[in-house]
C-alpha cells in the first residue's frame, strides 16, 4: 500500500507540474499577444495621425486656392 501511495503522490505532483507549465505558457502567450495587439493600436494611431496631417494639409492648400479666387475675383472687381 505504501508504493501505491507513492505512486499517486508522485502522478499527481508530476500532474502539478504539467498544469503549472501550460499555465506558464498560456501566460507568456497572452503577454505576447497583448504586446501585438498594443503595438497594432500604436501603428493605427500612428497612421491615423498621419492622414489627418494630409488631409489638413489637403484643406489648407484648397482653403489658400479659394482665398486667392476670391481675391483675384476682388481685384478684377475693382479694376473694373
Amino acid at each position: 500500500m505504501n508504493d501505491m501511495t507513492q505512486l499517486l503522490h508522485s502522478m499527481e505532483n508530476t500532474m502539478k507540474l504539467q498544469n503549472r507549465a501550460a499555465a506558464e505558457r498560456r501566460a507568456r502567450k497572452a503577454e505576447r499577444e497583448k504586446k501585438e495587439f498594443q503595438e497594432k493600436l500604436q501603428r493605427a494611431a500612428a497612421g491615423k495621425i498621419e492622414l489627418e496631417a494630409v488631409a489638413s494639409k489637403a484643406k489648407g492648400a484648397d482653403d489658400a486656392v479659394q482665398r486667392d479666387q476670391l481675391v483675384g475675383m476682388m481685384m478684377a472687381g475693382t479694376v473694373l
